[in-house]
């Protein structure tokens, strides 16, 4: 398959592609193995993308954890990982805790937390309490790719390390604001990010707003 905004970085594993995959979705792919996080059918047809050997989640939110998006890309030898709140749904090859780290095929991945501080439902509940869902550091070799989640600007943004890629969800209340994605850019220092779940989008703006040093892909 053809992939239309896919990227490739070289790492000292390969040659790695990623493709944003719809809404908060990503695809990876490096020496045939084929990783998702979070595929979502209501933004994206999988029906021609290929199997996956392993699929993690950040949360089970229904755009985030949906079976209709699984159907297409799931076979009998693909696994999964995820936080705690994922166990409900499936059998994992690993469950993240906050700050867990995994290693799977020579590919190491860090859980990081992602939470909303401000953004809360009507009953004062954050949509995303703090230890529910996660983030994630994926390492590959030497590059390391940073997916946020579902998460405003947590101070733990300040502890990531170097990031050479990072992909950021963007969509007032649930995820950054403009003001806070800007922010986190600038914080987090990677040269390449990913705008990536959000709806309206003014990309020259937001291109101004981050400078000329960061690359912004959108899907």
């Amino acid at each position: 398959m053809i992939f239309l905004h896919a990227q490739q970085f070289a790492t000292l594993l390969g040659l790695l592609t990623i493709v944003p995959a719809g809404h908060g979705a990503v695809y990876f792919n490096i020496n045939d193995l084929v990783i998702y996080v979070d595929p979502f059918s209501g933004s994206t047809d999988y029906s021609g993308y290929p199997k996956a050997d392993i699929i993690f989640f950040t949360h089970d939110h229904y755009d985030h954890y949906d079976q209709k998006a699984l159907k297409h890309i799931v076979n009998d030898s693909t696994v999964f990982a995820g936080p705690q709140c994922m166990k409900e749904h499936l059998k994992l090859i690993h469950t993240f805790g906050q700050t867990d780290n995994f290693q799977w095929r020579g590919i190491s991945v860090q859980a990081v937390p992602a939470y909303n501080i401000i953004n809360k439902r009507p009953d004062g509940t954050p949509f995303h309490p703090k230890g529910y869902a996660v983030g994630y550091i994926f390492t590959f070799g030497d590059l390391r790719v940073y997916l946020s989640g579902d998460t405003e600007l947590i101070p733990e943004m300040n502890d990531l390390g170097p990031i050479d890629v990072a992909v950021l969800s963007k969509n007032t209340p649930y995820t950054l604001s403009d003001e806070q994605f800007i922010q986190a850019v600038a914080i987090i220092g990677a040269p390449v990010v990913y705008p990536v779940h959000y709806g309206e989008l003014d990309r020259e703006a937001l291109g101004k707003a981050v400078g000329p040093r960061v690359k912004l892909i959108y899907e």
